[in-house]
């Protein structure tokens, strides 16, 4: 069992290396199971937080951010599916999106 999950580890960052061309920490948490990883733009700042399951689906909560630190997008995955409340901040207009099984059920547009 163990040696699977080690390889599954090794193919996940191996496929998440060439997929990504961003800088990145990645690190299994094992409490929760799940690859937790940081992105970072070339400037150093982070880019994205979020999770990955074993196999590679995303996980849980994910934050973007603008190359400022400026958080951009709260999304949520459920075994790489999209659901829940998904907020996207652009300039003075957040839209709030709710997401079922990958499917948009509703869309709110708010000018803050």
């Amino acid at each position: 069992m163990k040696k699977s999950v080690l390889l599954i580890f090794a193919f996940l960052i191996t496929v998440v290396s060439f997929g990504q061309q961003q800088k990145r920490d990645l690190k299994l948490n094992k409490n929760t199971n799940l690859l937790d990883v940081v992105y970072y733009h070339d400037n150093g700042v982070v880019s994205q937080t979020g999770s990955y399951t074993l196999d590679g689906k995303l996980q849980g909560k994910w934050l973007s951010f603008n190359t400022e630190g400026k958080k951009n997008v709260s999304a949520n995955y459920d075994n790489g599916k999209k659901v829940g409340k998904w907020f996207y901040w652009e300039n003075k207009t957040l839209k709030e999106v709710d997401y079922n099984a990958n499917v948009i059920a509703g869309l709110k547009i708010s000018h803050i």
